[in-house]
């Protein structure tokens, strides 16, 4: 909002996309919740200004000749310090009745959806297509899961055990080498104190006082 107040001088300010790193802009999806799938970036961070006619582009240029731009004005302050961490507490607060109603549309939106999947998988199997071919589906195992949802958990449970058994065999042959080198090391220590017997029992072979 500030941003699209500060350049609004050189032209109408069609959007302001703030991103992480310079780059190709993505399509963003819009924002429809006000709970979730908020990101919060920290650290410096690139704008991109969007004007509705390439003129706001060179007045736009053309600020930089006029000095800094000020983006805390004293008839729009920007908030800073306690003001600033007030504000923030205030609006990390959940209203939870607010919260319920956007749960609760969500999930009347999503049974929608998939029951107009539901009834146009009913009516379109059986059904050849222009080519002559007919489309066969089937559900999952879990029901009202389709079938492509179905075989992604498939998917992503032989991923995990595989992951399981890949980590397994890992820490078999880990302790497998760590076992090698104790044994190793054990090996070591004895032939120094073989050696260090035998070199004694040498001393005193040829050192006989009596």
């Amino acid at each position: 909002d500030s941003l699209s107040r500060l350049f609004s001088r050189c032209g109408h300010v069609q959007s302001v996309d703030v991103c992480e790193k310079p780059g190709p802009r993505e399509k963003k999806e819009k924002l429809t919740s006000k709970f979730f799938n908020r990101k919060t970036v920290t650290g410096f961070q690139v704008a991109y200004v969007v004007f509705r006619k390439p003129s706001g582009v060179q007045a736009a240029k053309a600020l930089t000749q006029e000095g800094p731009l000020l983006i805390s004005t004293e008839s729009r302050p920007v908030k800073t310090g306690i003001s600033k961490w007030i504000a923030n507490y205030a609006a990390s607060v959940v209203d939870q009745e607010e919260l319920k109603a956007e749960v609760d549309t969500y999930m009347q939106d999503y049974d929608k959806k998939i029951a107009e999947e539901e009834a146009k998988a009913a009516r379109e199997e059986g059904v050849p297509d222009e080519e002559g071919w007919v489309k066969v589906t089937r559900k999952g195992r879990k029901p009202g899961l389709p079938r492509t949802e179905a075989a992604n958990l498939r998917v992503l449970e032989k991923e995990k055990q595989k992951r399981a058994r890949k980590e397994l065999l890992n820490f078999y042959a880990w302790q497998h080498r760590e076992t090698k080198r104790e044994h190793i090391a054990q090996l070591r220590k004895k032939f120094e104190e073989d050696k260090q017997r035998i070199a004694l029992m040498r001393a005193q072979r040829k050192f006989r006082p009596y």
